[in-house]
């Protein structure tokens, strides 16, 4: 068994988004469902696609596929938790990003959980990778990990 990393801190994140738990995001052990931290990153790493101009979910020529993810649980979470999402690019190809997201409950400096999502940018019709647009790349390069 591999030593356990250390959580990640705020710091180390790029941008924020702050996203409120819900009721229902607790499972029957009284803390969040492993599968809403999945909900919770998606929710980030599309959020500022969007909130950004650089994704049209229903009309826009290219879209992300996931090829990739994963997620560390370093501590509980649960409702009434209020999440704070952070996220950076931790590595840009041609085609392909791999966005790192912390999940920080409350106030905590420390992430409750980090994850990760590659996508892979495809054209929507042929869902072939195509190459990222010059301005899509340099917002991924704005929240990029020192």
């Amino acid at each position: 068994m591999s030593e356990r990393s250390r959580p990640g801190l705020r710091a180390g994140y790029r941008t924020f988004r702050t996203i409120p738990t819900r009721w229902a995001d607790n499972d029957i052990y009284g803390h969040m469902n492993n599968v809403v931290h999945y909900s919770l990153f998606d929710t980030a790493v599309n959020g500022w696609l969007v909130g950004n101009g650089l994704l049209d979910p229903h009309r826009g020529p290219q879209i992300g596929m996931v090829a990739e993810t994963g997620c560390r649980y370093h501590a509980e979470m649960g409702f009434p938790d209020l999440v704070t999402a952070g996220l950076r690019v931790a590595r840009l190809g041609t085609s392909s990003v791999r966005f790192e997201i912390g999940l920080f409950r409350n106030a905590e400096e420390q992430a409750a959980a980090e994850g990760f999502f590659v996508h892979v940018y495809v054209d929507r019709q042929t869902r072939r990778p195509r190459p990222m647009e010059p301005a899509f790349r340099r917002a991924l390069e704005g929240i990029a990990a020192p």
